[in-house]
């Protein structure tokens, strides 16, 4: 009977000590499949190899690509894995080819697309962008270039410690993304670098951006339409075009960003500090519940912008106003300096005028004097300092 007993103990200690050894991760070592850290030969395959096996595994899996520079043509990783804890361990520095034409009409570098659970530690992406800047710049007929890494309709994903340098155009896109938390990411890239936004955030819910430093030549973050719960936090910017929601509007129908915080950010000789800007055209995009606090501007350009005329070229919207509401935006703590006299500029649709602009506590100056201020069809209350005076 004792026995009995004992076996009867033992055996569920036995079946946990076994289930818990069936989920001790894996590893796929890109070496082992055939890549080669010289940054010349193309090691494409050994990373989709190693994504396909990771993502055939039943056991969270990791893959990892020790230090060298690895060439990598399109690389597209797409899933519905038998795992949803996939993890990218890189040492060393994804590069793409120095050729620009090869990736130029593809879009994207490295997309994930329908994945859920996929972390990203480590590494260096060189897009190797520069030669397409020049194209760009000498007014050639040139591709548009590739974003170097993009997540699409994907879910539960976490990039830690990347550095993104001299991509063709982009740099990071979430499209379509829910949960996804970016932290001490940089970005590097000429000031003078076109269309290379740092992060671009759009028809995303639950994203967080910490702990991170932009420098490139378009926006540090952009932000999309559909784009909700954002939450930004300790980023420093420049130099580059600020922190963006927009450009929204440009499409008739189009869904709202809304709970929108941007919190403890430094901007350094950017053209823009925080901005949301529209077209100056019919939409039914709005902009609700923002929050900027905690702002430092160092001799930037347009430090608080609302534009909603932008109408670049003149083209398909002259004469016209925006149909995109913009209510419920806070500026909170907003200290500084300005390079241009007008330091707050807030320029409203005439059809839609901003409502509920909350200034409290800002003081930007221009040259050692109080910086000014401009408003068109804005309206809001003010507490505490304000530097300029409100124009509200």
């Amino acid at each position: 009977m004792v026995r009995h007993i004992s076996l009867l103990l033992v055996f569920p200690l036995l079946f946990n000590f076994f289930n818990k050894s069936s989920a001790v991760p894996v590893t796929y070592n890109v070496l082992s499949l055939g890549a080669k850290p010289d940054g010349k030969t193309d090691s494409t395959k050994s990373f989709v190899s190693a994504w396909t096996a990771a993502c055939g595994s039943k056991q969270p899996a990791t893959i990892y690509a020790p230090p060298g520079r690895y060439l990598l043509q399109k690389a597209y990783f797409s899933g519905k894995c038998k795992n949803n804890a996939i993890t990218f361990h890189i040492d060393g520095t994804l590069v793409a080819p120095s050729d620009y034409n090869v990736l130029g009409n593809v879009g994207n570098w490295i997309l994930f697309e329908g994945v859920t659970g996929v972390s990203i530690r480590g590494g260096i992406l060189d897009g190797q962008g520069t030669g397409l800047w020049a194209c760009k710049a000498s007014g050639r007929n040139c591709p548009s270039g590739a974003t170097t890494l993009s997540f699409s309709n994907s879910n539960n994903i976490v990039v830690s410690g990347l550095t993104s340098l001299n991509s063709q155009m982009f740099h990071i896109v979430v499209n379509g993304c829910h949960n996804v938390k970016l932290q001490g990411i940089k970005v590097l890239a000429s000031g003078s670098s076109p269309n290379t936004d740092g992060i671009h955030v759009q028809l995303s819910s639950g994203v967080t951006i910490l702990n991170s430093k932009i420098s490139t030549g378009d926006d540090c973050v952009s932000i999309g339409a559909g784009t909700t719960n954002l939450w930004i936090q300790n980023v420093a910017c420049g130099p580059g075009h600020g922190i963006s929601i927009g450009s929204l509007g440009k499409d008739l129908q189009e869904p709202g960003v809304q709970n929108v915080s941007v919190k403890a950010v430094t901007f350094k000789g950017t053209q823009n500090g925080v901005r949301i800007k529209t077209w100056g055209r019919p939409s039914s995009g709005f902009v609700s519940g923002v929050l900027f606090q905690h702002v430092i501007m160092v001799n930037v350009q347009n430090p608080m912008v609302i534009d909603q005329n932008y109408c670049p070229g003149n083209i398909n919207c002259p004469s016209q106003v925006s149909g995109v509401k913009i209510r419920d935006v806070t500026y909170r703590d907003i200290h500084g300096t300005s390079a241009t006299p007008v330091a707050m500029k807030f320029d409203c649709s005439k059809t839609n005028p901003c409502s509920g602009i909350t200034l409290e506590d800002v003081k930007l100056t221009y040259q050692n004097q109080p910086a000014a201020a401009s408003c068109a069809n804005a309206g809001g209350t003010t507490s505490g300092l304000v530097v300029p005076t409100s124009c509200l």
